[in-house]
This record gives C-alpha cells, sequence and structure tokens, in this order.
C-alpha cells in the first residue's frame, strides 16, 4: 500500500553536560515513579470493577504533586510525566483489545530509561535543540540531516545500559514517497547456515555477530559475576558487558537495515514466510543462533518499509511444505530430513534446498495474491486448505 505522509524518527547520539545528565537522571526516576503510581491505582481500581482513564490519571497525578511526599515531582518537566500516563492509557487500550498482555511495573535496574517531550517540552531553533528545565541545548552529533523544513513534533531521550544518550525526534518526512511500481519479485527464505537465500539463487551469509563477541562478552560476564554486589566496581564490569551487547546489536541491526532496503528497493513483491520465532526460540539447542539471527527483526523491517515505498510483503502459511515441494514438477516428498541440504527429484531435478524453498514460497506467495488471501494467509479456509495450498494442489500429479 503506498503512502504519502510518513512520520519518520530520526536517532542522534548526544553528549549532556554533568548538569543535564543529572536532570535528565532524575526526569527518568520521576517518569517510572508517576508510571508505576499510576499502573498500581489503576490495578486496585479494577479489583473494585472500577475504570480509570487518563483524565482521571492526570488529576491524581496534579494531586500528587501537591503532596509533601511527593514534591520533588514539580522538579523535573511536566510534560514527559504526562506522557508517561499517555503510554500507561495506550498499554491498557491494547489490553483490553487483547493485543497485548496485563501492563508490568518499570524497573529501576531492567526497564529503559526514557522520557518523552512534546512541542511545549522542548524548543528547536536553528538547528539546536533546549528541552525543558535546561538553560543549554543539547550537544547533539548531527551523523545525518534531519528533512529541510522539519520540524520534530515530539523528542525522546534515553539513555541505553551501555551508558550512551540518545536523542529521537520524530518529524515528517517528505522523502519517502513510492518506488516507480516493478515486476520484479523475490522469494526469501530465513536460515542459520545462511542469514537469507533469495530465489534467484543469491545466498547471504550468516554474519553471526553473537558467536564472534562471545568469548569477550564471557570474559565479561565472568568477571562481572566476581565483583560484589552493590560495589562500584560492579557498575563498572556491568558496563563493560553492557557495551559488548550494543556493539552486537548495533552491527546487527546495521546488517539488516541494509538488506532490507535492498530487497524493498529492488522487488514489487517480496514473499517471506510466516515463521513463529517466539516458539522456535523454545528449541534450547537452537535458541542462541536463531535470537543472533533476528528473523523478527527483519521481517518487522522488511513490511514498514514497503509500506513506505509502496512495496507488498506477503506471508506463506508456516506449514506450507516449501522445502519437500519441487519447484519444476510440484511433486511432494515424504520427507527431508534438516542434514538433507541437496536432493534429487523423480523428475530428474537437482534441488538445493534454501533455494527450492524459496522458489516455492515465491509461487506460493503470488497464490496468495490471485486468490485474495492477504499478507497473513489464514490457517483454513471454507474449503479445509489455504489459498496457496489450494494452488500447489493443483499443480501436484
Amino acid at each position: 500500500m503506498a503512502t504519502t505522509h510518513v512520520k519518520r524518527a530520526f536517532k542522534y547520539r548526544f553528549y549532556p553536560t554533568g548538569e543535564q545528565a543529572a536532570e535528565l537522571s532524575r526526569t527518568f526516576g520521576c517518569v517510572r515513579k508517576v508510571y508505576n503510581m499510576a499502573l498500581a491505582a489503576r490495578t486496585q481500581a479494577w479489583t473494585r470493577q472500577e475504570r480509570v482513564n487518563y483524565n482521571q490519571m492526570s488529576a491524581m497525578l496534579t494531586a500528587w504533586k501537591k503532596t509533601e511526599e511527593l514534591a520533588f515531582l514539580n522538579e523535573v518537566s511536566s510534560v514527559p510525566l504526562q506522557q508517561c500516563l499517555r503510554h500507561l492509557q495506550g498499554a491498557f487500550t491494547h489490553f483490553f483489545g487483547k493485543r497485548a498482555k496485563y501492563p508490568r511495573f518499570k524497573s529501576k535496574k531492567k526497564s529503559r530509561k526514557s522520557a518523552e517531550y512534546t512541542t511545549s517540552g522542548f524548543r528547536f531553533r536553528d538547528g539546536e535543540l533546549t528541552l525543558a528545565k535546561m538553560r543549554e541545548p543539547l550537544d547533539i552529533v548531527w551523523s545525518r540531516p534531519l528533512p529541510e523544513g522539519a520540524k520534530p513534533s515530539t523528542v525522546t531521550v534515553s539513555q541505553d545500559a551501555a551508558g550512551r544518550w540518545y536523542v529521537s525526534m520524530l518529524c515528517d518526512d517528505p522523502t519517502v514517497k513510492p518506488l516507480p511500481v516493478s515486476n520484479a519479485a523475490v522469494g526469501v527464505d530465513v536460515g542459520l547456515d545462511h542469514l537469507l537465500t533469495l530465489s534467484t539463487g543469491e545466498k547471504v551469509a550468516n554474519p553471526r555477530h553473537e558467536r564472534k563477541d562471545r568469548s569477550r562478552l564471557a570474559l565479561a560476564q565472568r568477571r562481572l559475576a566476581k565483583k560484589a554486589k552493590g560495589s562500584a566496581n560492579r557498575v563498572k564490569a556491568r558496563r563493560k558487558v553492557a557495551k559488548i551487547h550494543a556493539r552486537i546489536a548495533d552491527r546487527r541491526r546495521d546488517g539488516l537495515h541494509k538488506m532490507t532496503t535492498r530487497l524493498v528497493r529492488e522487488n514489487q513483491t517480496i514473499v517471506i514466510e510466516d515463521l513463529t520465532v517466539r516458539n522456535m526460540v523454545r528449541n534450547r539447542t537452537l535458541a542462541r543462533a536463531i535470537s543472533d539471527a533476528a528473523w523478527s527483526e527483519f521481517r518487522s523491517m522488511l513490511e514498514y518499509k514497503a509500506a513506505w515505498y509502496g512495496r507488498e510483503v506477503i506471508a506463506v502459511d508456516r506449514f506450507f511444505p516449501s522445502s519437500k515441494l519441487c519447484s519444476t514438477c510440484g511433486t511432494l516428498q515424504q520427507k527431508m530430513p534438516l542434514h538433507v541440504r541437496t536432493w534429487t527429484c523423480d523428475c530428474g531435478t537437482t534441488h538445493d534446498r534454501d533455494v527450492n524453498a524459496a522458489k516455492n514460497m515465491l509461487a506460493a506467495g503470488r497464490a496468495v495474491s490471485a486468490c485474495g488471501a492477504g499478507v497473513r494467509p489464514q490457517r483454513s479456509t471454507p474449503g479445509g486448505q489455504s489459498a496457496m495450498k489450494q494452488e500447489v494442489s493443483r499443480r501436484e500429479p
């Protein structure tokens, strides 16, 4: 589906002064405090079978600020505190809509440190961003320019576990426009030996970022385990572990961005498999490798970029036998163990397992599109088979 108006977040690293870091740290703590208090209040109301909406929570916040015990909430900007109440309201909306679990309390050690500012909580002029309660603008590293004439609608400041500070600005991006329509289509089979295998026969190597840094990570974790709890040395050791994790995640994300952007630009239709990664990582033997491959993140990037640029992503049924099916004659093999990487069909065609699966997914995706089954095909249809399986059954001898 083509999009004509795209809001895009531009994330930059910045280096706060000591005063700014202290102010932001206080803001993070107050945001967490208000969120947890509001969640506790709504939970208690829920047990009394009462509903509490955003306006009622906002009135609670005003009352809390007037108490002596919570007077410190007045020392930080009120905008991030109001925004965290809106986020909690959104979390309950998803819960009541059965799209998410019940909201959880924020942890001081584990939860993400962030604060969101709307237009009344910051000033952006001449390329300088100044937040409420601060006298000096943030020292931002402009790694890429904002769109010409862009005005941020919201600004989110965060600090990751490695101690790095980031600011994310949400802006309208007029440069994101649908690409010219193309006839190109590709099937994509994800794996562990090769991260991606395309129906064109191309294979993309799995970089295995976590495996490359595994020894460094293990050493840092062993040193962390030996530090006394609550000591300054433990804090330093924990920061070193977090930096290694951040290095792995950054490199993985960079590779996925480059690959998904390329696929979206080169193809009008991209067919992938509807995998349940959440269930697959329960395999204790392959859980680490599957997590390192980041199949869910790959799909997420592919879908939102396709929506930006007017491309189509089709997810075929996970039970579709893409590996067992001959892409030449349509014969379905009875068994296909994982250790079999190449096989020869009765028609005489020798297949590479992954390339054959990608070709079959491309054909199945086209069948889904032709039969109108949608991007997320149903598990069953009135006829007892999904659209792609009906198409395949016609090809079988």
